[in-house]
């Protein structure tokens, strides 16, 4: 969507901002032993508290509150029986919808023994993040988002996941414009201001190539490597956007 006026700028802050403190809650709760059917419930709650309803399950009917995904689990993983392990690596993704308006954050985080691996790997995609974050400026192009996560998976020996982008948000989870985490010199669109989309690199030691499982839902690598998102919903305003989902 475009943010039009005040209404649509608070509406959108106020949604991003429920769903970054949803994560963050999320996160702080992660603990080995506990089943990520019971890290979604501590979600659901915090939503439900806050009035704010699950766009997975409003938009798709997903079979859970969030998308939590393990190890080479990429993305899309619904909460079940699996049990959270010591060394894991876990994906929370939580996005929702108050009053019509739709936000979209995700991170990886790393359950004790932390695996070196696992952090290097989740450090180079937050940078692929922060760097992507620095080029949505209004009048560039889109494709610059792809210019500066190929620059980050290149440095860190990394593959990208091309099949999961980022995307338009705001009036429902999913609109254009397409925001890939590659560069394409086809693609033509730029950043405007107001526009309110999500940027997410998907990061992975493997082949950077994912299927999707019997469930109809989880994407998981084909290789069996790990992999690792991190993601905000970003309102364009000038040369320097706004990070709705800052908690």
């Amino acid at each position: 969507m475009t943010i039009d006026n005040d209404k649509d700028l608070r509406g959108i802050l106020r949604i991003g901002q429920i769903c970054g403190q949803a994560l963050q809650h999320m996160l702080a709760y992660i603990q080995p032993g506990m089943t990520t059917a019971e890290l979604d419930a501590i979600g659901a709650a915090f939503l439900k508290e806050h009035s704010a309803r699950s766009a997975p399950i409003l938009a798709y009917k997903f079979p859970g509150c969030t998308c939590i995904s393990l190890n080479d689990e990429a993305a899309h993983g619904i909460p079940g029986k699996r049990v959270i392990q010591p060394g894991d690596i876990i994906n929370v993704d939580v996005s929702a919808e108050l009053e019509g308006y739709w936000g979209d954050t995700g991170a990886s985080a790393l359950v004790p023994p932390f695996n070196p691996d696992y952090e290097r790997l989740c450090s180079f995609t937050r940078d692929a993040l922060t760097e992507a974050i620095k080029t949505a400026r209004a009048g560039q192009p889109i494709n610059r988002v792809g210019i500066a996560v190929e620059a980050v998976a290149r440095r860190g020996g990394y593959a990208i996941i091309r099949e999961l982008t980022g995307h338009g948000v705001g009036r429902h989870i999913h609109e254009p414009p397409n925001v890939p985490n590659f560069y394409n010199k086809h693609y033509k669109q730029t950043f405007e201001d107001g526009m309110v989309l999500t940027i997410e690199p998907f990061l992975t030691p493997g082949k950077g190539r994912v299927f999707t499982e019997s469930d109809g839902w989880t994407l998981r690598t084909i290789d069996g490597a790990v992999a690792a998102q991190y993601e905000h919903t970003v309102i364009i305003d000038g040369d320097t956007p706004i990070l709705a989902t800052a908690a």
